[in-house]
């Protein structure tokens, strides 16, 4: 089969016989470190945001399976990653130390992983008509038109597919995928998350509903943690609770929304994939491991976040004229704060800066989620601009003063671009 070709029994009309894969690369940043340094592979590995090689500041971008195994997480500090997973370098001197509970640290390189990102989006896009590109390292493919959930020798000829597609990233890139494939984007998402790392698991149709019951309610699209918590106030827990449920209790309860949520989890999702324009804002927020009042860990943590949002803004050739944190406090109520600037700008100091001086005002606050967003973006600029004296900018409040409650789609705490709205 040629990477464009069409595989037999691929004429297929009917919507309920759609097939989507959902790609996901795994822990993409310490995957590209291990492209670039094969001696890593196997190895514990962490990569950090606002972070330099050898310096025990800056957060967790993404750490490889190895070092989540001594308890590294996305978003923590790296002062607290190094606690739990030293150095090598520092356990190859230290005789106090193991090095076989040791691990390799990098600093983020965005455009090194955009260079591996380009690569493999075309492999994608040679396999697809209709792509969603939804971060550096995921992205939703119809293949519809290019296979068939027609079974040969035991196996359909999607899961083929999408095998060969997990084959051609590993051998003309080098890194692993997990791949999922579900007749909708909702159960090709959480399929693809189902075996990981370099999974491959296949959802057919008329297995949906079986495959989301017994997960947890929050794997039901559109079901955040606001939502989940009322939700369980119902009574239900799990997907299969939710498709059990009454729909008109949850109409009553949700509106619209409760009936859309009740068709997803009992295997309905109609999205189509379609590609994504222009983004109105560029965002990252992570959890922390553990909920703390401890102010230099909330600053870390944010001068990490806003160091990743403002490359990613570079990248984009995006100048913005605002810049916000989101700080959610237990149980989860979301208070976001933003100032606006007087100008468009991309400025990653200026990022930093405006970011930890609205995260002043919640320095005794207990935290258990911090996020930074640019927003009011700006595309046609030749040369990115730089705006001196920002302290007389007029700050706003978007949740004028007040703990706010919303839905917000969590992330896997790598390299996912969210808007707070999400």
């Amino acid at each position: 089969m040629d990477a464009g070709g069409t595989l037999p029994g691929a004429d297929v009309d009917d919507a309920e016989d759609r097939i989507v894969c959902h790609v996901d690369m795994d822990c993409f940043y310490a995957s590209c470190e291990r492209l670039r340094e094969p001696g890593l592979r196997g190895e514990p590995v962490v990569v950090g945001m606002g972070y330099e090689s050898g310096e025990p500041h800056g957060a967790v971008a993404t750490a490889s399976y190895e070092a989540r195994a001594s308890g590294v997480e996305s978003a923590q500090p790296i002062s607290q990653a190094l606690d739990r997973l030293p150095r090598m370098a520092r356990a190859r001197d230290d005789p106090a130390l193991d090095v076989d509970d040791a691990g390799y640290y990098r600093p983020v390189d965005l455009e090194y992983y955009r260079e591996v990102a380009d690569r493999i989006k075309a492999i994608l896009r040679e396999s697809a008509e209709r792509i969603r590109e939804v971060s550096v390292d995921e992205a939703y493919l119809d293949v519809t038109e290019r296979t068939a959930w027609t079974t040969v020798d035991g196996r359909t000829l999607a899961e083929g597919y999408a095998r060969h597609l997990k084959d051609r990233i590993a051998r003309e890139v080098g890194v692993p995928a997990s791949v999922g494939v579900a007749p909708n984007m909702s159960a090709a998402k959480v399929a693809s998350d189902r075996d990981k790392p370099d999974g491959l698991v296949v959802v057919e149709p008329g297995d949906v509903q079986e495959f989301f019951a017994p997960l947890p309610v929050e794997a039901v699209h559109g079901v955040g943690p606001v939502t989940a918590r009322e939700l369980g106030e119902l009574g239900i827990e799990t997907a299969g609770d939710l498709a059990a449920a009454d729909p008109g209790t949850l109409r009553d309860r949700f509106g619209e929304r409760g009936r859309t949520l009740y068709d997803r989890a009992r295997g309905h999702d109609d999205r189509e994939v379609t590609p994504t324009g222009r983004p109105k804002s560029l965002a990252r927020e992570s959890a922390l491991t553990e909920a703390t009042a401890a102010d230099d860990r909330k600053r870390e943590v944010v001068a990490g976040l806003a160091a990743d949002v403002a490359d990613r803004a570079a990248s984009k050739g995006a100048l913005y004229r605002t810049i916000g944190i989101k700080v959610i406090t237990p149980p989860y109520d979301v208070n976001t704060r933003e100032r606006s600037l007087s100008g468009p700008v991309a400025d990653a100091d200026l990022v930093r800066e405006v970011a930890l001086d609205l995260l002043a005002e919640f320095s005794e606050e207990t935290v258990r989620k911090l996020g930074v967003r640019v927003s009011n973006l700006q595309f046609d600029a030749a040369e990115q601009a730089r705006l001196d004296g920002w302290n007389g900018a007029e700050g706003t409040d978007s949740s004028d003063g007040e703990a706010v409650s919303t839905d917000a789609d969590g992330t896997d705490g790598q390299s996912s671009l969210t808007d707070f709205d999400a």
